[in-house]
């Protein structure tokens, strides 16, 4: 990750007591201090170069066209100063040019390494960061937050540095001309910058809650025109429901949008309506001075310098004004900064622990073990209109699971997903993990490739706590068929070959073969070059299943885990299913979360979940020999069903 915009793990206090979003916005700069160089350089010698403009003017009034000694006019004089003044304003052309290829190249350099860098942290993040988050949220952050920052690398900065500098040049010219009419002209700018703060403070908030409508309009988008979105509308018929949901989202972000345009709009008309009678001041000024009404040096006031000094004003409104309206876009913009930031310093829950060690695949035996373990999902709290873990408002570091076990009290029995869950997979075997709904059942299988770290025991891979072994290396020995597989909108071949992307096209043939898909996939006209569509919808059930089996096959882990892999399907999808799926556990250890429970008959153990507790183990003629037994139940409930 870039320096500029490296995590920290912040307490909510720490943010409140600091603003650090300057400075870090200079380091997400510095690697292309080089080019803002150049900017810099650029930027003064144009600034230079218009500022020699009214002197110009003062010495074709003065010294050419009515010479102050009373001779005649200069013409050669004339030329020269005519030619220069015409000189000047193609040279600061050139330059602006360059100039602004250079602010573009830096500002839009700057704001890919921000997007990329906070996608970047995003991937990190724990599974539980995206369950209590909207997805919507997000996408916002990523896409309508960093655009909206893009002015700020790309032309602000420039602005400020190049109106700046136009400015205070043109202040000690005027100075230099008439330090009594420079006075006049400036006397209300005290008043001008304390109102431009006061309205500053008013668009930073609304700022942010614009950007908030704008990432509940994303949320609502994403949720409502998904597949599945629109999907739910049309089975309920919840069409105009939604339209009316939307609108009523956007009539808040119009409205904010037309209070966020309109928010210093007096401010600036007064400002703007003081700097154009302010010439109409000064001729009245200068002749109270030629006129000795004035007693502060009439000889050193003439002709020229009158006409130089109002050209002045003229090239000092502009600059004035466009900074401060570029003031107000920077405070603006530094809200949704924080927003960005705001992200980018949630430290991730699952980091690899100092000394943690790769276990090489082909090292791995495949012994699973859950010791004492006791789990409870984090409450989510509330971060600028997005859903985040409760850690993020604690006042310290939360407790490691070492320091959780130490502690005596227990909070009540309900806030716990798993209680006291001990079991053993030894290598090779097929463990299955029967219960009702809610037990506990996929929270069980997401330990052991720590999408979650326990509160208290510990899981273990060949004797290796996972929390030992580093995210890479656990992430190759752990493989995993979910009930509602996930591809992507992209080929079948794109898809498979995802798991493995320097697998050969024998490799994922044979993959697909074994998991009774390829004659499926070759059926097709595109073969294996079949577009799955959005989430995969263009496919069945089955199709789906068996393509996310192919998958993990071509990764070919040691450790497999199926999250009812089989359930929904019809009979003869279900056969296909578990003939690929046979082949899948196969020299692998393989934990099987089952919901027909004939699917499991040859497990080598079956481990009985209720309320997040183990409460019987053995094989199936074991664990029916049971009739009051969990597993027998479930059993007899089924055959029932199927008779009926």
């Amino acid at each position: 990750m870039r320096p500029g915009i490296q995590a920290h793990h912040l307490t909510r206090s720490d943010l409140e007591r600091s603003d650090p979003v300057l400075p870090r916005i200079a380091q997400l700069l510095a690697p292309y201090r080089g080019k803002i160089a150049l900017v810099l350089v650029a930027v003064v010698a144009a600034a230079g170069l218009t500022s020699l403009v009214p002197f110009l003017t003062r010495a074709v009034f003065d010294d050419a066209l009515f010479p102050l000694d009373g001779s005649p006019p200069h013409l050669g004089l004339l030329g020269w100063l005519v030619a220069a003044m015409c000189l000047i304003p193609v040279l600061a052309s050139l330059i602006s040019i360059v100039q602004n290829w250079l602010t573009s190249t830096v500002g839009n350099s700057a704001m890919a390494d921000l997007r990329g860098d906070l996608f970047e942290h995003l991937q990190r993040m724990e599974l539980a960061f995206f369950t209590a988050t909207k997805t919507g949220a997000i996408q916002s952050r990523l896409a309508n937050d960093v655009a909206g920052v893009r002015t700020v690398l790309t032309d602000t900065a420039t602005s400020i540095v190049q109106n700046s500098v136009t400015v205070t040049a043109a202040f000690v010219s005027m100075v230099v001309l008439s330090w009594q009419l420079t006075i006049l002209t400036l006397v209300m700018m005290p008043l001008f910058v304390w109102l431009q703060l006061q309205v500053g403070k008013r668009r930073q908030r609304l700022a942010r809650k614009t950007q908030e409508s704008l990432s509940e309009m994303t949320a609502i988008t994403e949720e409502a025109l998904s597949v599945s979105g629109i999907l739910l509308a049309k089975v309920f018929n919840r069409h105009e429901a939604e339209v009316e949901r939307y609108r009523e989202a956007n009539r808040r972000q119009t409205r904010l949008q037309v209070e966020q345009a309109m928010t210093g709009r007096t401010f600036f008309a007064v400002v703007q309506t003081t700097f154009s009678i302010t010439p109409a001041v000064i001729y009245l000024a200068a002749g109270w001075i030629i006129a000795g009404r004035l007693p502060v040096g009439a000889d050193a006031l003439t002709a020229g310098t009158l006409v130089a000094f109002t050209t002045l004003q003229g090239r000092l409104q502009m600059p004035l004004l466009q900074l401060m309206r570029v003031s107000l876009d920077v405070q603006t913009s530094l809200a949704l900064f924080r927003r960005i930031f705001e992200y980018v310093d949630l430290e991730p829950a699952i980091v690899d622990r100092p000394g943690a060690i790769d276990l090489p695949v082909d090292e791995v035996k495949g012994r699973v073990e859950l010791k004492d373990v006791w789990f409870r999902y984090p409450e989510p709290r509330e971060l600028s209109g997005s859903v985040i873990s409760d850690r993020f408002q604690r006042a310290e570091e939360p407790p490691v699971a070492e320091e959780v076990a130490q502690q005596p009290s227990r909070d009540p029995v309900e806030t716990w997903a798993l209680r006291n869950v001990n079991l053993v997979v030894e290598p090779g075997q097929l463990a299955a993990i029967v219960g009702p709904s809610g037990s506990g059942k996929t929270t069980t299988t997401y330990l052991v490739p720590r999408f979650f770290d326990v509160t208290e025991g510990s899981v273990s891979i060949d004797g290796h706590d996972v929390r030992d072994l580093t995210i890479d290396s656990l992430a190759d020995l752990v493989g995993m068929v979910t009930q509602e597989p996930y591809l992507f909108h992209g080929t079948i071949r794109d898809n498979l070959a995802y798991a493995r992307p320097d697998a050969t096209r024998e490799e994922i043939e044979q993959a697909a073969r074994d998991a009774n898909i390829h004659d499926r996939i070759m059926s097709f006209p595109a073969g294996y070059e079949t577009v799955t569509g959005e989430r995969g919808y263009r496919l069945s059930g089955g199709e789906k299943q068996r393509l996310a089996i192919a998958r993990v096959l071509l990764k070919d882990p040691p450790i497999l885990i199926l999250d009812e892999a089989t359930s929904a399907l019809d009979n003869e999808t279900e056969r296909l299913v578990q003939e690929a799926l046979e082949r899948a556990t196969r020299a692998r250890t393989t934990i099987a979360i089952a919901h027909r429970l004939s699917t499991i008959r040859s497990s080598d153990v079956i481990f009985g979940l209720v309320d997040g507790e183990v409460v019987e183990r053995g094989t199936h003629d074991e664990l029916l020999a049971d009739p009051e037994g969990l597993y027998a139940r479930l059993w007899q409930e089924q055959l029932r069903a199927r008779r009926g």
